[in-house]
């Protein structure tokens, strides 16, 4: 069965009060919907239209897992905290 991917690139430097906030709770909600971090790091080569910001892989064990997990009452209320606070590229795909 192919696996699913969260993919979180963001555009800009994140308002940090409100980052820390959310990841107290973005982190246990992906953890308890079966999600694995595989990367977070700004430690990034961009080409084409890329922008050089933190990036996060998260893996699933499918695609609908990990779309599960974004709509998942723990992750929303992460998104909460966040409260736009970050200018995000978020897609959750499927992959091998």
């Amino acid at each position: 069965m192919p696996k699913g991917y969260f993919l979180s690139v963001h555009r800009s430097p994140a308002n940090q009060k409100k980052r820390e906030a959310y990841l107290k709770l973005a982190k246990p909600a992906m953890l308890k919907a079966g999600g694995k971090s595989l990367a977070s790091t700004n430690k990034v080569k961009a080409y084409e239209n890329g922008i050089v910001e933190q990036t996060v892989l998260v893996e699933f064990d499918s695609y609908e897992q990990a779309v599960a997990a974004y709509e998942s009452a723990d992750y929303q209320k992460a998104l909460e905290a966040l409260d736009g606070g970050s200018d995000r590229d978020v897609r959750i795909f499927e992959g091998l």
